[in-house]
């Protein structure tokens, strides 16, 4: 008998034809869900047919080290038999260990690792060749072409099929290990009652609804338009709402109706920052309960405990196999252009949903172009809606191929926004430092808003009185999370409250002030900014200060921040109402057109996967687009602060346990991000404990500001705190 594997408690052994049955009968049922189940049963009949060879076989009887290729033979066998479309297979195949490779050139030799080099290693393998004895190749051949619509040249959308066929065949490999290696103990279990979710989220709205307010009858106006569009047939739509229109509820609604409108699989939140995740993942499970709310972001703490409901949550950001799941953009996308396993696992269970992509207008620009195709194959082969959310809604229609079409679903939009308007913006010009101060200084509650967090810091320096509040990303986000706690309150008893702040407090973090100061930015900052100006119409009008900074804070500006605020600059000269609909519109148009081709796609990644089709060559880089598909800027280092007493035992741990997996995801609310050339000037300067691993602690606490976080510069190459 030939086997796929041996427990070690019990030395059972897993049947190799079992194995292989099994997964390809459970890549198929989740393949079945965009129709090409048949795909994915040859890729997990066929996955592991190299463990047939004798060499293999005594590997696992004799538990030894020995590196045997197991992954080639199968990829060479489907390239083989399957003319033609058998690549595409192949690579499911080759990579479902090691990652999606590179398809590379015919000129490859059997040392190169892309796929046109293991193909050619056939001569190489250890003889395999048994399986024939139990697998019938040819029966389980896919009867036609691949059921997708491909858009443009049709080089991306194979790509995406791939990827798409590769994560049924891990995620189908990885639960059939894992069910026999656990002897199904594994509870994976969960609970799809969406009619009960709706009857959860009506109980919701029922118990705070007063339509007495004229603002609770527009939100429920918003309701009922989500209500009523989720009737319709899946595809792309916009929902745009102002700033206190409650789309949050609103499209959660829209989400639940659509689920049970189509049967369709889960509801997934894609949002910019975990600082919003947090709160949207918080007023989901208060409806919705804990259990059926995946909240999957770098911040989130599973923690290591019998927790039956953390342990199910864990298992469930694997690969998403939970009702709703709440994540990031960076999560989303970089998972969608991944080329590892354990990224790809997620995807099949993205087909079928409805997605939510929260505060559209923060889609990454550098990669805009990949992104939105990547939307448009979810829509068009997958059968997926997707709604992009906004209260200042990108200019995104005519950037998606012409058979996507985009409905909004709230049609009286000018009107919901004249509702809404509770600011004036006032362009102040360029002020200087000790003006701004005296300004704040002279209002009882006030936020500002800046570019940089040097500026920041200087404005909340030169502030008086009781109630003065910074926040950056220099301090760790449980510091923040305990200032905005504290902020919140102050508002909400009406007290003295000061707050200066760099654009993370913008997007989803619900403040409300009278009066706002922002420094000069993109449209869509400018609006963000003036959704924390009189949000709950409490005044007659709120005053939004538009100001230039002194060009001290200016000349060493990004591109990503210096671009926008050019053409706002442009918009501000046309527009007598830089709020309105149309001037919001224009600005995107105009953002988009001066970045360019080249700038909605900065590493050419949609054009080197259509190229991929090209000759019907099938050569797609998947590893190489992982690489260069980063929304981080991954030039920074994370420093551990010990904040509290959770924080430094945390770090206790992590100087005498061995295993730190567990421990980095719950420090991670206590780590700053720094600059390369700022750790290397604190690192000099003996501030830094570095372990082994690349787990970077702030030695002296006291470097740490109670009220402003990390402070320094960097003077000569030396750090420099306050």
């Amino acid at each position: 008998m030939h086997i796929a594997r041996r427990r070690e408690d019990d030395s059972e052994s897993q049947r190799l034809k079992a194995h292989l049955e099994n997964t390809a009968n459970q890549a198929k049922k989740f393949a079945d869900s965009f129709h090409n189940g048949d795909y994915a049963y040859a890729c997990g009949l066929l996955h592991d047919i190299g463990k047939y060879s004798t060499e293999f076989q005594d590997k696992i009887i004799n538990n030894s080290n020995a590196r045997v290729d197991h992954s080639t033979a199968g990829a060479v066998e489907i390239n083989k038999v399957f003319v033609s479309l058998g690549k595409l297979l192949a690579y499911c195949i080759a990579g479902h260990h090691g990652g999606l490779p590179d398809g590379g050139s015919r000129s490859d030799t059997a040392i190169e690792t892309t796929l046109n080099g293991r193909l050619k290693r056939a001569k190489q393998l250890h003889d395999y060749s048994y399986f024939e004895n139990e697998i019938s190749i040819h029966e389980c051949l896919p009867g036609g072409l691949p059921n997708i619509k491909p858009l443009n040249k049709g080089g991306f959308s194979l790509s995406f099929f791939i990827r798409m066929l590769y994560s049924c065949l891990v995620d189908a490999d990885f639960l059939d290990t894992e069910r026999f290696m656990g002897m199904g103990k594994v509870d994976r279990s969960a609970n799809y009652n969406y009619l009960l979710f709706n009857e959860k989220l009506n109980a919701h709205i029922n118990k705070f609804e007063d339509t007495g307010r004229a603002i609770n009858q527009k939100r429920a106006e918003i309701l009922n338009c989500c209500l009523e569009k989720a009737q319709s047939q899946r595809g792309m739509y916009t929902l745009t709402v102002p700033t206190g229109g409650g789309k949050t509820i609103s499209s959660l609604a829209f989400a639940l109706k659509h689920v049970m409108k189509h049967d369709m699989e889960r509801i997934i939140y894609v949002i910019p920052y975990t600082s919003i995740i947090e709160q949207t993942g918080k007023v989901f499970k208060d409806i919705l309960g804990q259990e059926n709310i995946l909240e999957h972001h770098s911040n989130f703490d599973f923690k290591d405990n019998e927790d039956s409901i953390l342990c199910k949550l864990k298992l469930s950001s694997e690969n998403w196999d939970i009702p709703v799941v709440v994540t990031t953009n960076v999560q989303f996308f970089e998972s969608l252009f991944a080329h590892k396993s354990s990224k790809c696992r997620k995807l099949h269970n993205i087909a079928n949903s409805v997605i939510i992509f929260d505060e559209a207008q923060m889609l990454p620009t550098p990669f805009l172009t990949p992104c939105l195709m990547a939307i448009s194959e979810l829509v068009r082969s997958y059968r997926s809606t997707c709604v992009l959310c906004s209260a200042t809604q990108p200019s995104l229609k005519e950037r998606f191929p012409k058979e996507i079409k985009v409905d909004e679903i709230c049609e009286n939009t000018e009107d919901l926004y004249e509702f809404f308007r509770r600011t004036n913006v006032i362009l102040r010009g360029e002020m200087e430092t000790a003006q701004i101060a005296a300004e704040l200084n002279s209002c009882d509650r006030v936020l500002c808003i800046v570019n940089n967090k040097k500026h920041a810091r200087e404005i909340y320096l030169a502030l008086r009185g009781e109630g003065v509040f910074h926040l950056s990303t220099r301090m760790c986000p449980k510091h923040r999370g305990e200032v905005l706690g504290e902020i919140r309150q102050r508002l909400k008893d009406e007290q003295p409250c000061k707050v200066v702040s760099t654009q993370l407090i913008e997007a989803g973090v619900d403040v409300d002030f009278p009066v706002v100061y922002r420094a000069m930015a993109g449209i869509d900052s400018i609006v963000q900014a003036a959704g924390r100006c009189n949000r709950e119409n409490k005044l007659k009008i709120g005053f939004v200060h538009v100001f230039e900074p002194e060009s001290k804070y200016t000349k060493n500006m990004p591109s990503s921040i210096k671009r926008p605020i050019e053409v706002a600059k442009s918009i501000m000269t046309n527009f007598e109402d830089i709020l309105s609909l149309q001037a919001i519109e224009t600005y995107f148009k105009e953002l988009y057109n001066f970045e360019g081709e080249i700038g909605l796609d900065i590493h050419d990644i949609f054009k080197t996967m259509e190229k991929g089709a090209e000759g019907c060559n099938f050569n797609f880089n998947f590893k190489q687009v992982a690489g260069l598909f980063k929304l981080i800027d991954e030039n920074t280092m994370p420093i551990i602060i010990g904040w509290d007493e959770e924080a430094e035992e945390l770090i206790d741990k992590l100087r005498y346990v061995s295993e730190h997996k567990g421990i980095l995801r719950a420090i991670q609310p206590y780590s700053v991000n720094i600059y390369e050339n700022e750790f290397k000037a604190m690192n000099g300067a003996g501030l830094i404990e570095i372990f082994d691993d690349g787990i970077y602690i702030l030695r002296d606490i006291k470097k740490y500001n109670e009220k402003t976080g990390l402070e320094f510069n960097i003077e000569s190459g030396v750090a420099i705190f306050a």
